[in-house]
């Protein structure tokens, strides 16, 4: 079975969703939509598919199986509401899910009442470096754990033109480093930590020519006794030859050692009262985005449809993540803890 696949969006990320589908077993990009319809012949044209300037057209055309909504938030629920209407069974949605929870838990009811799969594609869980320290956090190779640290540094903040040659709707966000980026690493969290029972967020502006927040600290509190930390700076770079691969580094303390992502992907293992560090070695794929991160989460998706294997970031699901946002900035406006 080979499933026929439609994009929408044919931006900047979009290209990395191209690109895995072209190599993807098991799929192929059957369509390419975009209101710019000659990025989407020139995506088409490098990945494969049919260009399209309209949704509409594209879902009456070809049969899918499959639509990968890569497009910007107010695009997510029209396109949603289409494939629920096409009779599309299951949609793939870029995050920010439809820009605000409100908005993400109506259509995530929609799609449920319909019948349509609907998965967000929630990637940074899927890089490879992420999925190796859930296996050693599970096979206890730090012990009972007791902090998780997260230190954000991408370097890519600096000055007036901060984010104008890759994304340079970054700069007029009103929320911006929680919104846009921690939902990354606080979705990371909930994979490898479980749920928190509260969190603790203090935000704030470094660059004046951005509107949003771009530093900022958030705490995690566990029932347990657990303590997750994000530490998110843009402005400020880490010691890796392209700070975009991993965005920062990460530290997971237990009774029994330590686990330490640094900015190439690798890992290093310490255990509880010795001084060196020793180099995990896993697989870290030499293409495509973050560790190949798109790759893995669309393949995730294909072999939950085709092989009916357990699958991640369901909608429904996912909701957990957002709130998780939403109470980071009412934690930073009222300056105190605010359970979840």
């Amino acid at each position: 079975m080979t499933l026929a696949v439609g994009l929408i969006g044919a931006g900047y990320f979009a290209q990395f969703h191209a690109e895995a589908w072209a190599r993807m077993p098991g799929a192929r990009l059957a369509g390419v939509c975009d209101s710019d319809r000659a990025k989407a012949e020139a995506t088409a044209a490098r990945h494969g598919g049919v260009a399209f300037g309209d949704l509409a057209a594209m879902l009456a055309e070809i049969p899918l199986d499959l639509l990968d909504i890569a497009a910007p938030p107010p695009v997510h629920a029209p396109a949603i509401r289409a494939a629920i209407a096409a009779g599309v069974p299951t949609a793939i949605c870029q995050k920010p899910f439809c820009g605000e929870l409100g908005a993400a838990e109506a259509i995530t009811a929609e799609a449920e009442a319909a019948g349509l799969r609907l998965i967000v594609h929630e990637n940074f869980r899927f890089q490879p470096w992420y999925r190796e320290i859930a296996r050693l956090l599970a096979d206890g190779a730090i012990g009972e754990p007791l902090h998780l640290t997260f230190r954000l540094r991408p370097g890519d903040g600096q000055g007036p033109r901060a984010y104008l040659d890759r994304q340079p709707y970054f700069q007029q966000m009103p929320r911006f480093l929680v919104h846009e980026t921690a939902v990354h690493l606080l979705d990371v969290f909930r994979f490898l930590w479980g749920e928190p029972e509260a969190v603790f967020a203090d935000l704030r502006r470094l660059n004046p020519a951005i509107a949003g927040e771009d530093a900022g600290l958030v705490i995690l509190r566990y029932g347990n006794g657990r303590r997750a930390l994000f530490d998110g700076n843009r402005l400020v770079d880490h010691a890796a030859a392209n700070p975009r691969l991993t965005m920062g580094e990460m530290l997971a303390e237990g009774t029994a050692g330590t686990i330490r992502l640094d900015g190439a992907g690798r890992l290093w293992q310490r255990r509880q009262g010795v001084v060196d560090e020793c180099e995990h070695a896993h697989h870290l794929p030499p293409q495509g985005y973050g560790g190949d991160c798109v790759f893995a989460l669309q393949r995730h998706v294909v072999a939950h449809l085709t092989d009916a294997t357990a699958v991640e970031n369901i909608a429904r699901e996912y909701l957990a993540t957002l709130r998780l946002v939403e109470a980071c900035y009412a934690s930073a406006e009222e300056g105190r803890w605010i359970a979840l």
